[in-house]
């Protein structure tokens, strides 16, 4: 009678890692065989989410996209897409129309028209299409590296916000916003940035110093501006090239942290306001000046937004989010409600509603008597996160919350849900890439662990090689 073989408890740890590693990758692996209805940016593409009532005018949204080496990705397309006040996608206009890898700005002009921004390899190329037609009235193109935001003013010249305008020779950054003049094809004024503030700022120069991605005229001769990576927004005044108003500081996240598209508003005393996508914070924030102060007055969808990056205070009192990385739009009331949701993947940069004028043209929160932070509900939730279904990194975040380790866990959950998107594959969600990166891990880790195991066999081997090519 035959008798079983013992089993070493080396071939047992074997064995039970081989699973585990097969289970971590099983995710994944029916995600891409059968990527169905999971909730991922591949499955969802285009489409309304919530829609409580129609929208008061359509929806223009600026769409980034994704490209790599200067490559575009067919799966991650820069576009411009018009949505119809119920939802419904009117049009879409392929970033290849207009050379652009990449899709940022996008602002409704008096005319009808819109200004678009976008870059390739090449540089930068601003364009005035017909929002009709979907046709270029000109082009401009500059050899500017990066552009994310670029406003026409009254007299028709381009302030344009030049970041990773980096000096080769001298070793240094000159990012600056400047004013250039098309019909003389001259810029006009320039302010730069190293000039107003300590080169040392940021850890000093490098390529993507200031990262200043937004530049908007508040008043005849001032300008918004927002550098990102100094994590604050200012006013500049172009007459005496001083800066008027200063919200934020270095480093100083409680208040700012790597913004984009700050708003100017007013509140009915007068009140300085701005209104801001508050990035890596995954919030949308504003912020009143009184007596000299900058008080937070407003804060909405703390930890449930992931890396806004424009928000607009519509005539109606609500604000409309441009929610990049779940990939959507959204309208919300002051008290955080969704009531208007379009899902515009991939990576969508900005949103503007036709009609209302460019940027905000709304109340302030502490006019509406809505001072406070409020919780986001009412999504229709169809890309995981975005309703009640959680991500890995709000998992991860949320099992160490009040504990020691809830600072580092919210730094790895916030460093997490704003890279792997980047390099995740659309049809995957974030649960079956967590858990192939694991698995991943794993199996990096037992290959060493073999090796180890394995050393002193692997030494006379390569001892014994070593001297069989010596006696040749």
């Amino acid at each position: 009678m035959a008798s079983s073989l013992p089993v070493s408890r080396r071939t047992a740890a074997r064995a039970l890692v081989a699973l585990v590693v097969v289970g971590l990758f099983a995710p994944a692996a029916a995600q891409a065989l059968a990527p169905g209805n999971s909730g991922t940016p591949g499955t969802v593409g285009l489409e309304a989410g919530t829609i409580d009532a129609e929208a008061n005018g359509s929806t223009v949204v600026a769409i980034q996209g994704f490209h790599f080496q200067g490559q575009g990705s067919q799966k991650k397309p820069a576009r411009l897409v018009q949505v119809t006040p119920d939802g419904s996608t009117d049009w879409v206009y392929d970033g290849t129309n207009q050379n652009a890898r990449w899709f940022y700005d996008v602002d409704p002009l008096p005319n009808g028209n819109l200004l678009v921004v976008g870059t390739n390899s090449d540089g930068t190329t601003v364009a005035e299409i017909d929002r009709e037609t979907r046709e270029p009235v000109w082009t401009e193109r500059f050899d500017f590296h990066d552009t994310h935001d670029v406003d026409m003013l009254p007299n028709g010249n381009l302030l344009i916000a030049n970041m990773r305008n980096w000096n080769e020779e001298a070793q240094r950054s000159d990012d600056r916003i400047l004013v250039y003049n098309r019909s003389t094809d001259e810029t006009v004024w320039e302010w730069t940035f190293r000039e107003h503030y300590p080169n040392a700022t940021d850890g000093g120069f490098n390529e993507d110093w200031t990262h200043v991605n937004d530049v908007d005229r508040i008043a005849e001769g001032q300008y918004l501006v927002s550098p990102r990576n100094f994590d604050q927004a200012v006013v500049v005044n172009r007459s005496t090239g001083g800066i008027d108003y200063r919200l934020g500081s270095d480093g100083n996240h409680d208040v700012l942290n790597e913004q984009h598209n700050p708003d100017w508003l007013l509140s009915e005393d007068g009140n300085p306001t701005v209104l801001v996508a508050d990035s890596e914070n995954d919030r949308v924030v504003e912020y009143e000046r009184r007596d000299g102060e900058w008080v937070e007055t407003w804060a909405v969808g703390s930890g449930q937004l992931s890396w806004p990056r424009d928000a607009d205070r519509l005539p109606n009192g609500n604000t409309l989010i441009t929610d990049s990385l779940n990939h959507r739009v959204i309208e919300v009331t002051p008290r955080g409600e969704i009531v208007w949701e379009y899902y515009a993947t991939w990576g969508p940069y900005e949103a503007e509603r036709i009609g209302t004028g460019d940027e905000s043209n709304g109340p302030t929160m502490a006019d509406q008597g809505a001072t406070g932070s409020y919780r986001l509900y009412g999504s229709a939730g169809l890309i995981e996160g975005t309703g009640d279904s959680t991500t890995f990194a709000a998992t991860a975040q949320n099992a160490f919350a009040g504990t020691a380790l809830a600072g580092p866990a919210r730094a790895f959950a916030t460093r997490w849900a704003h890279v792997t998107p980047w390099i995740r594959p659309v049809w995957m969600g974030s649960w079956p890439f967590a858990g192939a990166v694991a698995g991943l891990v794993l199996l990096v880790g037992w290959a060493l662990g073999e090796v180890i195991v394995a050393r002193e066999a692997i030494g006379r081997g390569v001892r014994k090689a070593t001297e069989n090519v010596r006696t040749r």
